[in-house]
């Protein structure tokens, strides 16, 4: 079965990964979708972020061989639905993570009939966020191991561009 990883991630964190990785034990084949708002400004264009999420999979020791990744806007059901998917992996942190993807699952069910399956974070990236490694990135704080080292690198060039 072809699943979907779908989410903003801007930028990938090593949960995430954790996440991409296990999908990729337990399905056949597993896309990484990027999504994003045209109306929000990110810290990572799209297209960086496919880019970042490449290059943190190639680097992963055993890096699985069956992970693409592709960007999409719009309605998550009408890739689904292009695509002949069926089915998409969420990670949940926390009680607050379901509570927030419970309502979207049921839609997008509803809409296209796709079913959503919750895998648990690891314990070890059950505080680890997008936002909040950016907030701790951008003041200088220590997020390796939180974040894929090319993500820390490319942050910190980030930063720096804007510090000038």
């Amino acid at each position: 079965m072809h699943v979907v990883c779908p989410g903003s991630f801007d930028p990938v964190t090593s949960g995430h990964l954790d996440i991409f990785t296990r999908a990729a034990q337990n399905w056949e084949k597993v896309t990484v979708l990027v999504t994003f708002n045209p109306n929000k400004k990110g810290l990572f264009s799209a297209e960086e972020r496919v880019d970042l999420i490449r290059k943190s999979i190639a680097a992963l020791p055993n890096a699985p061989q069956n992970i693409e990744v592709d960007t999409f806007q719009g309605l998550l059901v009408n890739y689904l639905s292009e695509h002949n998917i069926k089915a998409m992996v969420k990670g949940l942190r926390s009680s607050l993570d379901y509570e927030y993807e419970l309502p979207m699952a049921q839609m997008n069910h509803r809409l296209s009939g796709a079913e959503t399956y919750f895998l648990l974070t690891s314990p070890e990236y059950g505080y680890v966020s997008s936002t909040l490694c950016k907030e701790v990135a951008k003041y200088g704080g220590d997020v390796q191991g939180l974040l894929p080292e090319p993500v820390v690198s490319a942050m910190q060039q980030k930063f720096a561009e804007n510090q000038r």
